[in-house]
């Protein structure tokens, strides 16, 4: 991923075969409309296991684990990755893991974390504080279900995929249009960036189901229009 939002190039001439004086046309690399946001859409790290005696807090009907210790370094090396960019703004959701993933970064910017709760996890009833990796596990029906159909609310008591879209959506165009013209990464959710990402493209729901843990992926948006740039870039997580 480029250090800065990349800029139009020219070629540098004619080549050899072209008739001096000849008009040529080069390729230019893509460059972000006027007016646009530029949005690094970044995944948090990974978070504590889940265990059936022990379920996770809930914050407004979400579960709240923390970051696992790996989830820790993965967010250091994502400062690391991305402290030289020239980001404006970091926005976490209301869950934990996501400021606990963008508190290096922001140190390093010398930003101060901003909430936008409607970017939160969709909501998955009755599988919530954990549950839901457990039933995923053990290829439960109703879990089967879901990934045929590619819709939460076959979950009981599950935010449906209308009204999660509606509110991450709703949630990103706002940062959109208080960041024109500049860099902001938002640190948000898997379901989120699925959600975020087939909104952009017109894709399946599901098809940006399962970005990695700390991963990075770009949204350029507009007032018409949302562009996908990058998806689930984890080269600062490499060996």
């Amino acid at each position: 991923m480029p250090e800065n939002p990349p800029q139009n190039q020219t070629q540098a001439g004619p080549g050899p075969d072209v008739h001096p004086g000849a008009v040529s046309y080069g390729q230019a690399r893509f460059r972000r409309p006027p007016g646009a946001a530029d949005i690094l859409v970044i995944r948090h790290g990974e978070s504590e296991a889940a265990h059936m005696d022990k379920p996770f807090p809930l914050v407004g009907g979400h579960a709240d684990p923390e970051l696992s210790e790996n989830g820790r370094e993965q967010a250091q090396r994502l400062a690391e990755r991305l402290g030289k960019y020239p980001i404006d703004a970091i926005y976490v959701t209301s869950l934990r893991r996501t400021a606990q993933t963008a508190a290096p970064l922001a140190e390093r910017l010398g930003l101060t974390l901003q909430m936008e709760p409607d970017l939160r996890e969709v909501n998955l009833g009755e599988w919530e504080a954990g549950r839901f990796r457990k039933m995923v596990a053990d290829n439960h029906p109703i879990a089967e279900r879901m990934w045929a159909e590619e819709r939460w609310d076959v979950i009981p008591g599950a935010e449906t995929s209308e009204v999660f879209t509606g509110r991450t959506g709703g949630a990103l165009q706002r940062i959109a249009a208080a960041h024109r013209d500049q860099l902001v990464a938002v640190v948000v959710h898997g379901g989120v960036i699925a959600a975020l990402l087939a909104k952009a493209t017109g894709s399946r729901p599901f098809a940006f189901l399962g970005a990695d843990n700390a991963s990075i992926s770009r949204l350029v948006l507009t007032p018409e229009r949302w562009m996908l740039r990058l998806y689930n870039d984890t080269a600062h997580l490499e060996p």
